[in-house]
């Protein structure tokens, strides 16, 4: 090719042409830096068809300026950009951005430098030393990260380096990854489990397109069964790709890997350092063959790498909110990676305990083949479940427990047993006011109160981020020691446990007590040890947890996921309470639940209390039915943002006067989001109402692509979406 085309990275304009120099060669999905004006901007070769734009003279071309040394981007991923760009409304820049997510991995093979600790001491300690030194024991990492990792300044681990406490380390950034043995340790499979088993196998054997429900019962060995055609995709030299919703699930999915295939797998999320994404996307690109890179663990980011021979996907908990995301790009894992492993001609596996309704009624017209574990393996039983109504069985003065709840966490401790209780709700409690004028304390930069923290002793925004110690007066009236706690987290169950079993090793485990790997390590080790009575937590306790002495799970208020304006309440507390309720006797030993609610008689709670799963399903399938709802109508929302009230009510204003006439698409709104402030920014929504016959998307771009607006605002697109705040 002596011209090519080019997605520029810069979403201000469109695809542009470039001379290829002489005795330079690329190919179409090319990594190439092009001159735009004075400055050098990263690109990737496009066919031309597919980024229709005016064409230029020959003469008028500007050369590539340079090929950057990583294998082009394969078609499969080409596509993927493509679709998932039309699909979601999205810029397709943005969508290609996340291919290229590490810019050092673009630079090609290097060496770098790393520092760890000598065992030398420093001629003088101070009180920042002694912390460095403490938490960097065992780790290897970059200054800055190392500083990261310490809460020290570069400084101050500058001076350890000068004084040799801190070495330098040479470190290949491509070193290949230990291979994976697919028949390291055969596992002993039910019956149920090896026919799921050699069903998906064949599937990858076969290389085909071939979309599976796996849906199986909490504890009935879904991981264990999706690991059998992993292995089959590893004996063929291919790559796998495991999706998992949460890094805290990480640590335990990463031991039963190696314990199964004698490696670790790649683990790829936010968490990384930079010179592990660095490896880590190189080895992917390069290929197992070459690098090692066979098994990718990650969050959803995962699913845009460029894998060079992808064999299968799975993705674990496939019903979980967090597969999509809410800013950016807002697509949805779970259906983006039905539609890479399609782009790819191989299976997936979309293994869950509580499908998505979605993901059911593709399975009831055909589309995924439904595959079923309907019992526990190695014989445990699903646990008894009941409801406690609040309205009869009050909770003490002053306490969340009922007496019953209290009572059966007594009898487990006693027994020697694991209980765990379940609130949805992070910190000690969600409202603070002022017990003499009533003022709520609320977030300078969204429209939500400030939740108090009393184990960091900051009262935080769990929208925006924002912290700031509690005051010691009343911003409003100026009352000292004025502060009172309205409502239950998960901090305040934690201490009223340990008010009513003094003697019990309570553990809290929220998003943020177990915001690292390593962390969650540390409390998985410690329950399975025994270490640990009662845990106290959020949803990230509801899935992914083995402990076979748990045997009571007590769900604190069941009906707070029903409140508020989502319009999959009612499915998603399903799935919580469900999961977090398969905890519970997962060993020898039965399990029980108790369920909390002032609503017992509500379809959800009744549904979970006589474990009729397909009775809710149904239920729920014919309200969505006759609202037009998904999966049998689409939802999409317009979000309006600016930083002046005035601004985006205008914008938002234009975009409702100027709605499309459509006899298959109904449109509500504009109004102010029920997050009317967020980081600071006003905002707007519209949301629409489509029959699966109407063209969206096309509707949704043609009407908002012959708007203007001023630069303060910004103007999103949510297909399908799954927040309504």
């Amino acid at each position: 090719m002596n011209r090519v085309r080019c997605l520029v990275f810069n979403a201000a304009i469109g695809p542009l042409d470039y001379r290829v120099p002489d005795g330079v060669v690329v190919e179409y999905g090319s990594v190439v830096t092009v001159p735009l004006g004075p400055r050098q901007l990263t690109g990737i070769v496009w066919e031309e068809e597919r980024l229709p734009t005016d064409p230029v003279p020959a003469e008028k071309l500007r050369p590539i300026a340079a090929v950057l040394p990583i294998p082009p981007l394969r078609a499969q991923l080409r596509r993927l950009i493509e679709w998932t760009a039309d699909y979601y409304c999205a810029p397709l820049t943005a969508v290609a951005r996340m291919t290229l997510a590490s810019g050092g991995a673009l630079k090609g093979p290097a060496t770098m430098t790393e520092y760890r600790l000598s065992g030398g001491m420093p001629e003088r300690m101070t009180p920042q030393r002694e912390r460095a030194m403490e938490r960097l024991e065992g780790e290897q990492a970059t200054i800055r990260e190392l500083a990261d990792m310490a809460g020290v300044s570069d400084g101050v681990l500058r001076g350890l380096v000068a004084q040799g406490v801190l070495e330098p380390v040479e470190v290949d950034c491509d070193r290949p990854y230990p291979p994976a043995d697919a028949d390291f340790a055969q596992p002993e499979l039910s019956d149920d489990q090896r026919k799921v088993a050699d069903q998906f196998t064949a599937a990858v054997e076969a290389r085909r397109f071939a979309p599976f429900l796996l849906d199986g019962v909490t504890g009935s060995g879904k991981t264990e069964t999706y690991f059998e055609p992993l292995a089959a995709a590893l004996r063929a030299g291919r790559q796998v790709l495991v999706l998992l919703p949460e890094i805290a699930l990480t640590t335990a999915f990463l031991r039963r890997f190696e314990d199964r295939f004698g490696a670790a797998p790649l683990v790829w999320h936010s968490s990384l350092k930079s010179t592990e994404r660095r490896r880590a996307w190189r080895a992917i690109a390069e290929g197992p063959e070459k690098s090692g890179a066979q098994v990718v663990v990650g969050a959803r980011s995962a699913l845009f790498l460029p894998y060079a021979n992808l064999g299968l996907i799975v993705v674990d908990e496939a019903h979980e909110v967090s597969f999509k995301q809410d800013d950016g790009v807002r697509y949805n894992a779970r259906d983006v990676a039905v539609m890479r492993a399609r782009f790819e001609s191989i299976p997936v596996i979309l293994a869950s305990a509580t499908p998505a309704l979605e993901s059911l009624q593709m399975a009831e017209s055909g589309v995924y083949e439904r595959v079923e574990l309907p019992s526990r393996f190695g014989g445990a039983t699903l646990p008894d479940i009941a409801t406690i109504d609040l309205t009869e069985h009050k909770p003490d003065r002053g306490r969340w427990l009922a007496p019953k709840l209290a009572e059966e966490l007594q009898v487990r401790l006693d027994r020697g047993e694991q209980s765990l209780l379940f609130l949805n709700r992070r910190g000690y409690a969600p409202l603070t006011l002022c017990r003499n004028c009533g003022h709520r304390f609320q977030c300078a930069n969204c429209s939500a109160w400030l939740v108090e923290h009393r184990l960091s002793s900051r009262l935080a925004c769990h929208h925006c981020g924002h912290e700031e110690p509690p005051p010691a007066l009343c911003p409003e009236c100026g009352e000292p020691d004025c502060m009172v706690a309205c409502g239950p987290g998960v901090e305040r169950i934690a201490d009223e446990v340990r008010d009513i079993l003094p003697k019990a090793r309570v553990a809290l485990v929220t998003s943020d007590t177990l915001n690292s790997p390593d962390k969650a390590a540390a409390f998985i080790a410690e329950a399975e040890a025994g270490a640990i009575d009662v845990i106290v937590g959020t949803q990230l306790v509801t899935k992914g947890f083995h402990f076979p002495e748990l045997t009571l799970v007590g769900v604190v208020d069941a009906d707070l996921g029903l409140e508020g304006g989502d319009l999959r309440a009612a499915e998603r507390t399903y799935q919580q309470v469900a999961q977090v309720a398969g905890r519970a006797g997962r060993g020898a030993k039965p399990g029980e639940v108790y369920i909390q609610t002032r609503h017992p008689t509500a379809p959800v709670i009744a549904a979970l209390a006589n474990g009729d799963r397909d009775a809710f399903y149904e239920a729920e399938t014919e309200a969505r039915r006759d609202a037009g709802a998904p999966p049998f109508g689409r939802w999409a929302a317009i979000i309006v943002s600016s930083e002046d009230e005035a601004e985006a009510k205008q914008a938002a204003n234009r975009i409702g006067g100027t709605r499309p006439d459509h006899p298959d698409i109904a449109i509500l709104g504009p109004a102010p989001a029920p997050m009317a402030m967020l980081r600071g920014r006003y905002r707007y929504r519209l949301l629409i109402n489509a029959r699966r016959s109407a063209e969206l998307q096309n509707v949704i771009r043609d009407w908002l692509g012959a708007l203007t607006f001023p630069n303060g605002v910004r103007v999103g697109v949510d297909i399908d979406p799954y927040s309504f705040v």
